[in-house]
């Protein structure tokens, strides 16, 4: 099976763009002030003098000034997507909470139940469960064993799987959804042209 293609999208491709010219721009800045330097050591300020002393010393000030002023704005982008992502990621932390929650309630969890499968589904291994409920591992076996028949599944990876894909599965559920809203405004304005049509053919 060959793996699909990576495609980065125009805005990464600017940015990684932005970031190599900024690279650029300081090895540039770093040779004008290494060429500098060597000539001093050499004794030969006379060719700073013939070339420009003061505009080499101008253009390294702009490019370190222009370098300082892309560096800003990319941590400037750097913080506001981690920002982005931080409230992602606590937005889906939410929905999975939730639909933890609501299937706990549709298997009737006892309370113990539910905080030994929290405590599972976090990944926590039996021994460290009872002693973190300060109870004996058998207890957290059976405890284990009876939200599994309740939820229908043989085991932890299962009951984690279970969660996952249907938290999956809503997200699919909403874009198609999304699809469908768009789809009856087309076919309404094809059926009311075609309906029309027909009128139009019959008179």
């Amino acid at each position: 099976m060959t793996k699909p293609l990576a495609v980065h999208p125009p805005i990464y491709r600017n940015r990684a763009g932005a970031l190599f010219g900024l690279l650029g721009l300081q090895i540039f800045c770093a040779l004008l002030l290494l060429i500098e330097a060597l000539v001093e050591l050499s004794g030969r300020e006379y060719l700073l003098e013939s070339f420009g002393h003061h505009y080499l010393e101008f253009i390294v000030v702009l490019a370190l000034v222009l370098g300082i002023a892309l560096t800003a704005r990319e941590i400037r982008k750097v913080l506001a997507r981690q920002k982005s992502m931080e409230k992602t990621l606590e937005a889906a932390s939410g929905a999975f909470y939730q639909l933890i929650e609501d299937h706990f309630d549709a298997w009737s969890l006892t309370p113990s139940e539910r905080d030994v499968a929290l405590l599972a589904i976090k990944g926590l291994s039996i021994a460290e469960i009872a002693e973190a409920r300060h109870t004996k591992e058998g207890t957290i076996k059976a405890q284990c064993n009876a939200t599994y028949r309740k939820a229908g599944v043989t085991g932890r990876t299962q009951l984690l799987s279970l969660f996952i894909d249907e938290l999956l599965g809503e997200g699919l559920d909403r874009q198609r959804d999304g699809d469908r809203a768009s789809a009856p405004e087309i076919s309404e304005a094809t059926g009311a042209s075609g309906f029309d049509a027909k009128k139009a053919a019959l008179e």
